[in-house]
């Protein structure tokens, strides 16, 4: 029988101001002799996790439709009247290329220019990245994505961002969401558009956007020697197919290939089965193209452009798919290695990553004598502490393991469109010294370690999905075990509860961290698993990370396959 509170929910929903087809759409889901797709639509609000708004779309409290984005807006506009009492408050609004983004966009502005805030409007799609700059760029106090990143095309979303670029963090992320709690029904909202009130953003923001990236480069001169070097790019039917061409040429390379399958925006996302480049068959077109025009380097960015991934051809010729933390390894190492030469330290410099991606990055800048700072899953943490070390310390840059990085300050989201500038800049400066990219990862493994890392995403659908994750972390917490595939665990560390247990000595440390549902397993031959129940997407995830030393070049390919096997064994027990 279904909860009286889910049925007093869609009656709700039913009496209020909504059109005849959403009530026909409920009335239907309410008659159904199976009715989980009732529950599952009324049984929650969406709420704001660590990318904001996100969920199926459809009709309910818990999809996305345009009643759904109207009062999240409205509470999120009463919050900025709050926040910012006897100010003109400005917010900046785009989309990529999701179905409904258009819908959701300009409701979204209606809202708020219903509610005396104005908007700056971009008039085309733009990716992520772009979003945030403006934010900074014309003083606004808060800005919109309506993108579901890389989830399937059934999703759409919208990220919420603050005064800083940055996605909004506690306590606005928090009060935002008590603020749309109290918008009790879709007739408290104020829906009528002030035309007044509302400005479109010209192409002056992305010729800014653009110069700024440009001052990113550290080697022009490598470039200006590999400019005809073949480069692919597809944006996976998404928002990126102008910037990051764009965002190539201004550092000076000429030889860009776009996949033409891919170049068009499509919420559909026809070609791939997931618009998300850490698939790799996502990256199938992208790859044939790079066989045939010779590509040394590969890349693609999931629709709204923050994430990126990259190929490039291994020693046999074959084109081979790099990592997140590969990549952002790669970039940690090249950064610092030039502002190095370049004699640009000035000992206030930081780098960021977060608790689940590679300690490689970690080692790499105790090796330059560079603190790295650790922070929690989710780039909105990454933001607010450059936020914090504003005028203070310097952010160089940093990333996490989901194929994204932030290059610089400008930007205070990860960035695609300048990370696939930047990675190609060090192609070009390693080939001019006779080097691969893998060449690059042998150094970086002899001098700090082979460190190779894994995740295993489970699916938990719905209510009962939400459920059972639950009871995995609580199992977890309550009976932490004491060995791992035979191996003795020698660290727990609880981001919940907010401490450190020492299983060798039985000790227990406070953690200095913000709480977050993350336990992390720490074992005597250094693999480190953490499992942390998704933010975004009703999935539980495990990220494996192994490492040992690498003798020599010539032993890359023998301690891979090796890593590779103790991370086979690790899956099959939490698999």
């Amino acid at each position: 029988m279904t909860d009286t509170s889910i049925i007093t929910k869609a009656k709700t929903w039913l009496k209020s101001n909504i059109d005849q087809k959403a009530k026909d759409q409920i009335k239907a889901l309410m008659e159904a002799e199976d009715q989980s797709e009732l529950v599952d639509a009324f049984y929650k609000d969406l709420e704001f996790g660590t990318g904001g708004l996100r969920g199926l779309m459809g009709v309910g409290s818990n999809r996305m439709n345009v009643y759904t984005v109207g009062m999240a807006t409205q509470g999120l506009a009463n919050y900025l009247l709050k926040s910012f009492p006897n100010q003109e408050i400005k917010v900046a609004i785009t989309h990529d290329s999701r179905i409904n983004n258009t819908l959701f966009a300009e409701t979204t502005a209606n809202v708020f220019t219903a509610n005396g805030i104005k908007v700056m409007y971009f008039k085309e799609m733009r990716p992520t990245p772009v979003l945030s700059y403006a934010i900074r760029y014309y003083g606004c106090q808060s800005g919109v994505m309506v993108t579901a990143s890389h989830n399937p095309k059934e999703y759409n979303g919208y990220k919420v961002y603050w005064d800083d670029g940055g996605q909004v963090v506690a306590p606005h992320d928090k009060n935002i969401i008590q603020e749309v709690q109290k918008i009790r029904s879709i007739d408290d909202v104020k829906w009528d558009k002030n035309e007044e009130l509302f400005e479109y953003i010209g192409k002056g923001l992305d010729l800014s956007y653009l110069d700024d990236i440009k001052k990113l480069s550290l080697s022009p001169k490598a470039i200006l020697t590999q400019k005809d070097m073949p480069i692919v790019f597809s944006p996976i039917h998404g928002a990126s197919g102008k910037m990051v061409p764009a965002a190539l040429k201004v550092f000076g390379f000429e030889n860009i290939h776009v996949v033409k399958e891919q170049a068009e925006p499509d919420g559909n996302f026809p070609t791939v089965i997931y618009p998300n480049p850490e698939e790799a068959e996502a990256l199938n077109l992208s790859l044939k193209l790079g066989k045939e025009v010779k590509a040394e380097l590969i890349l693609a960015c999931d629709p709204d452009g923050d994430r990126y991934a990259a190929a490039i051809p291994n020693e046999k010729g074959e084109f081979e798919l790099l990592n997140g933390n590969q990549t952002g390894s790669i970039l940690t190492y090249y950064l610092l290695e030039l502002w190095r030469k370049r004699g640009k330290f000035t000992g206030d410099q930081f780098m960021v990553n977060t608790i689940v991606t590679t300690e490689l990055i970690d080692e790499i800048c105790k090796g330059y004598d560079v603190p790295c700072y650790s922070v929690l899953t989710g780039f909105k943490n990454i933001a607010n502490l450059i936020r914090k070390y504003e005028g203070k310390k310097q952010f160089i840059g940093g990333g996490e393991e989901s194929y994204g990085y932030l290059v610089g300050d400008k930007v205070r989201d990860k960035d695609g469109v300048s990370a696939c500038a930047m990675l190609a800049e060090v192609v070009a400066y390693y080939k001019e010294r006779g080097m691969t990219l893998f060449d690059v990862l042998a150094e970086i493994y002899q001098e700090y370690g082979f460190y190779k890392e894994s995740l295993i995403s489970v699916t938990k659908k719905g209510k009962d999905g939400a459920e059972q994750i639950q009871e995995l972390m609580r199992g977890f917490r309550n009976n932490r075990p004491e060995t791992i595939n035979g191996v003795k665990v020698t660290k727990v560390v609880d981001v919940q509860e907010s401490k450190v247990y020492d299983m060798v000595n039985g000790k227990e440390e406070p953690l200095n961290m913000d709480k977050s549902n993350v336990i992390q397993f720490y074992l005597e031959d250094g693999s480190k698993i953490s499992a942390r129940p998704s933010g975004t997407e009703p999935k539980i995830k495990y990220y494996i990370s192994v490492n040992e030393h690498l003798p020599n070049r010539g032993a890359y390919r023998a301690v891979e396959t090796h890593l590779a096997k103790r991370i086979d064994e690790l899956k099959k027990f939490f698999g």
